[in-house]
């Protein structure tokens, strides 16, 4: 998996971490917990906040929350970062419950937990028991009431004789019939007559379902506090070694957090070069080994391909010794 850093940052305090991979993932669970104590898998934690990799299709960031001994996951989808380099990742969880996820020190998205965890009821619902009033115009465009139809219009003809029409040099009347042009559709017939729409100046938009206070919210000032962080657990489910953690840090100053990341991030370049000229060294190397491969495939084939040459001259021989006094009688009978 090359070389991949996880930074976890930031709950009003900051939390960041460094995961390194040696090998593609195939299966991984690469979540970082903050629990308050452990005794098993499935216990709830304050914070899991990772990459989680399987294969080619699965590259999800997750997010999940603890409140009051239920965990909630984030409800937006995020993608994590699947190259081979080093990568940061950095939550920040505010005062007033929003919440910023940083990747490399960028942000990458943002929001708030009242609205991107299922964890509080919504503060506003919809009025189930509204009806659009009766007066509520919603069209957008209506006919002209001022449009009049033209003269003469309902009179258009749809078709007409083709004017460019001749009749044929061959055309016998008498036995034809008297000639007439075929007809094609007329240019100037626009169909069933209907006035143009213009703007309504009564329109006042769709109407929508309008929001009430929900009965069943409750609203908690330390929404965003979490539980006690004493421990930091490293969840882990792969089919492949090679992960490597590093640079976990947990604090209450972006500041600080953000210079981290910097001073890290300070030999990105000689990382990625070095990364680069390994990746060349092992391309080459594969280069190598399937020429060889290919070279000692094409030896066996032509092997094969003389050994089964060479017993079909053998049996032609000892076909020819076995009947060739049969076919001299043969010869001298004829």
């Amino acid at each position: 998996m090359g070389g991949r850093a996880v930074g976890l940052g930031q709950i009003g305090r900051e939390v960041k971490a460094k995961l390194v991979h040696s090998n593609t993932p195939l299966a991984n669970g690469l979540g970082i917990q903050m629990i308050k104590f452990i005794l098993s898998f499935f216990l709830f934690c304050s914070l899991m906040f990772g990459p989680d990799i399987c294969g080619t299709q699965k590259k999800k960031l997750h997010v999940i929350l603890s409140y009051q001994g239920q965990n909630y996951p984030l409800k937006k989808e995020l993608e994590c970062e699947t190259d081979k380099l080093t990568h940061f990742y950095t939550f920040i969880l505010r005062p007033d419950a929003s919440y910023s996820i940083l990747i490399d020190g960028r942000e990458r998205d943002s929001g708030s937990m009242y609205t991107d965890w299922d964890i509080l009821p919504p503060r506003k619902i919809k009025d189930v028991k509204a009806k659009k009033p009766a007066d509520w115009d919603d069209r957008e465009y209506i006919d002209d009431p001022n449009g009049i139809k033209p003269e003469g219009y309902d009179s258009i003809p749809k078709e007409i004789p083709d004017p460019n029409a001749k009749e044929p040099e061959d055309w016998d009347d008498d036995e034809n019939g008297i000639w007439k042009p075929p007809m094609i559709p007329n240019p100037a017939y626009k169909g069933p007559w209907k006035r143009k729409k213009i703007k309504n100046p009564n329109y006042k938009g769709k109407w929508r379902i309008p929001y009430i206070d929900n009965p069943e919210f409750e609203d908690d000032p330390d929404l965003y506090v979490l539980k006690p962080i004493k421990y930091v657990g490293i969840d882990v489910w792969q089919v492949k070694a090679g992960s490597i953690y590093d640079n976990i840090l947990i604090c209450d100053d972006p500041q600080y957090a953000k210079e981290v990341v910097q001073e890290v991030f300070a030999n990105r370049e000689i990382e990625k070069e070095s990364f680069e000229e390994a990746e060349k060294i092992r391309k080459a190397k594969e280069e190598e080994e399937a020429e060889r491969a290919r070279e000692e495939g094409e030896k066996r084939r032509r092997e094969r391909g003389y050994d089964r040459h060479r017993h079909r001259d053998r049996y032609r021989d000892k076909y020819r010794k076995h009947y060739s006094r049969d076919f001299d009688d043969y010869h001298d009978e004829l």
